[in-house]
């Protein structure tokens, strides 16, 4: 017997508690409009993944690829021979000079990622708080430097830092210091060009989630009494939460493995996981240690994004 509730039609009451066969459960609409992203996401990084992390088990040979076969066989002699090679993986944890890598890289993101949001707040509040045509303009103007090539960027910071650079000469000119500063090939001049390179990555998420927030609650929370600077902590700074978490990780994933800054801005004691795993492929031809290096990264920056993801959603679901 079929039912008619209100304009609503529920079906046959025989058809209730009835298991459905399998692919009648499928959503096939939803099936389609997410398969060719997750097709993209499994050529792209699920199978590089891969191919990274079975060169990673192989060992170091001189031959091209440099490194050996995972798998030997001899139709003739009917054998099959699986070869893994862990001692990649415990070498890494024996010598310090992977984990100092780590470790300063990690310092090094953190650091540059935190004065990037001291910096592109303000920047992003302003265009949010700005009139249509001003915010367009503020807009394209963080947006412009990626129209430059990001190495010609980057080389442009060495003409700024260098001991002959136009810091150094401001600074001589306005009688502030009485020789010059050796700010290039130091970790301050990765700090600038990483904060420099990463901040429209900040600005531009930060700048989505405050202009979506609704000003009367500032004015709100006066009317009740609050201090500007508590008005910002208790609404404005969990309002843009959402802004500050997404702007942080595109600023750290990128800082934590950046080579090219480092090797341009830093000097020779500048130790980042970039440049050694440059240094393995390309200068040592280790490729399987390489792997590895690149492997332990790799899994050091997913599990706590994918921790933060998970907190996230139960927050959001409860």
């Amino acid at each position: 017997m079929s039912i008619l509730k209100g304009s609503a039609w529920i079906g046959d009451e025989s058809q209730i508690g009835v298991k459905r066969p399998f692919f009648s459960r499928i959503r096939w609409g939803k099936l389609a409009v997410i398969s060719m992203p997750m097709f993209w996401l499994g050529l792209f990084f699920f199978v590089p993944f891969l191919v990274v992390f079975k060169i990673s088990l192989a060992e170091t040979a001189i031959a091209v690829p440099p490194y050996t076969s995972l798998l030997e066989w001899n139709l003739e002699e009917a054998y099959l021979n699986l070869k893994i090679n862990l001692g990649n993986y415990f070498y890494l944890v024996e010598d310090t000079f992977y984990l100092d890598a780590y470790l300063n890289s990690i310092k090094i993101a953190a650091i540059s990622t935190l004065i990037t949001l001291i910096v592109a707040f303000p920047i992003a509040y302003l265009i949010a708080r700005s009139e249509g045509s001003v915010r367009g303009l503020l807009l394209a103007a963080v947006i412009l430097p990626f129209w430059t090539s990001f190495l010609l960027r980057v080389y442009a910071w060495m003409g700024f830092l260098k001991k002959n650079g136009i810091v150094n000469d401001m600074l001589l000119g306005m009688g502030v210091i009485d020789q010059p500063l050796q700010m290039l090939q130091t970790d301050f001049a990765v700090y600038v060009g990483i904060v420099y390179t990463y901040l429209p990555f900040m600005v531009l998420p930060l700048y989505s989630a405050l202009e979506k927030m609704d000003m009367t609650l500032l004015e709100a929370a006066e009317d009740l009494g609050a201090r500007p600077v508590t008005g910002f902590c208790l609404v404005t700074l969990p309002l843009a939460l959402p802004g500050i978490i997404a702007g942080c990780l595109l600023v750290f994933i990128p800082a934590v493995g950046e080579f090219v800054i480092p090797a341009l801005l830093g000097g020779s004691d500048t130790l980042m996981i970039g440049r050694v795993l440059w240094d393995e492929f390309f200068l040592n031809r280790d490729w399987p240690m390489a792997s590895a290096v690149a492997i332990v990264m790799l899994i050091v920056l997913v599990l706590p994004i994918m921790l933060i993801r998970n907190t996230q959603g139960k927050e959001a679901a409860s």
